[in-house]
C-alpha cells in the first residue's frame, strides 16, 4: 500500500501543486484547506504524514498539531507532521518542532524538496518498525512479549512505568518527543499539567542505561526527548569494553547534562 500524505493547505494553488506532485511521485494523497476538514480526514484516513500550513481560516496549524497528537485512534503510531508555512521567524520554527513537528519547511519551497523531505521523514518515523514484538536501538533491545528488556546482553531490571517510557522512545526512535507527548501516552495525562514526572523517570532510566554502555537519551533543551541516533561512533562506543574511555563528545552535547532526579 502507497504511503498517504494529508495535505493541509488553503491557498488552492499551492494545494494543487502538492497533491499532483507527490502522486507523481507514488503517493496517495488527500488535501483539506480548513483546520476542522484536516481534523475529519485525519479520523478517517490515518495518513502517514501530514503537511500542514499554519495559518488556516478556521484556526491555527499549530492547534492542528496538538489536535492530531492527541487523537485516540492513533495510539503509539501517530502520523509525521511537516509545518508548510510562510512564518519563518527562529521562534515559529522552535515552537512547531516543540509542539511535535517532524520538520519545517518555510514558503516559497522547491516541490522537489517537500518530496524529499517527506521522503525523510517517513524513512525516520516509520522504518524502524519492530519484527515479531522486539524493539532494537543500537545495542539495547526491548522484548514486548517478555516484558525483558536487555543492553549489550544484559538485562536490565525496570518497573513497569520505565518500561513504559523506554518503550514508547524506542517506538518513535529518530523522533524528538515533547513532555506533553509522553505525559499524554506514558502516563494518560489528557491536558498538560506542571509535574516533574518525565524529567524523573529520564532520570531513572539514564541511571540503570547509560552504565552499561553509551549515553542513550538525548535531551532536547525546549523541546523534549529523544534517543541518540545511532552511528558508526556509538556503535564503537557500546562495543568497546567496560571502563574503557570513549571518543569524546562535541562541546556544548547537552543531554547529559540534566541533574540526576531524585534517589528511588
Amino acid at each position: 500500500m502507497n504511503e498517504s500524505v494529508l495535505v493541509v493547505e488553503d491557498d488552492p494553488g499551492i494545494a494543487d501543486i502538492l497533491q499532483i506532485t507527490l502522486r507523481f511521485h507514488g503517493f496517495a494523497v488527500h488535501a483539506a484547506p480548513t483546520a476542522r476538514r484536516a481534523l475529519e480526514l485525519a479520523r478517517a484516513h490515518a495518513p502517514d504524514l501530514v503537511l500542514l500550513d499554519v495559518m488556516l481560516p478556521d484556526g491555527s496549524g499549530w492547534q492542528v498539531c496538538r489536535e492530531l497528537r492527541a487523537l485516540r485512534e492513533y495510539a503509539d503510531d501517530e502520523p509525521a507532521v511537516i509545518f508548510l508555512t510562510a512564518r519563518d521567524a527562529p521562534a515559529d520554527v522552535l515552537g512547531g518542532l516543540a509542539l511535535g513537528g517532524d520538520d519545517y519547511i518555510t514558503k516559497p519551497f522547491n516541490v522537489d524538496e517537500v518530496v524529499a523531505r517527506v521522503r525523510a521523514v517517513l524513512r525516520r518515523t516509520r522504518g524502524r518498525a519492530p519484527a515479531a514484538g522486539v524493539l532494537r536501538h543500537g545495542d539495547v533491545e526491548l522484548d514486548e512479549a517478555t516484558f525483558t528488556v536487555r543492553r549489550g546482553g544484559a538485562p536490565v531490571e525496570l518497573t513497569p512505568t520505565e518500561y513504559n517510557l523506554l518503550r514508547h522512545l524506542m517506538r518513535n526512535a529518530g523522533r524528538i518527543l515533547t513532555k506533553e507527548q509522553l505525559l499524554r501516552h506514558v502516563w494518560q495525562f489528557d491536558t498538560a499539567v506542571e509535574s516533574t514526572v518525565v524529567e524523573t523517570y529520564i532520570s531513572y532510566l539514564r541511571r540503570k542505561l547509560d552504565p552499561l554502555g553509551p549515553p542513550l537519551i538525548e535531551t532536547r533543551r525546549g523541546v523534549g526527548y529523544g534517543l541518540r541516533p545511532i552511528g558508526p561512533a556509538t556503535e564503537a562506543e557500546a562495543a568497546a569494553p567496560a571502563g574503557s574511555p570513549g571518543p569524546a563528545g562535541p562541546a556544548g552535547l547537552t543531554g547529559s547534562a540534566e541533574p540526576a532526579g531524585p534517589s528511588s
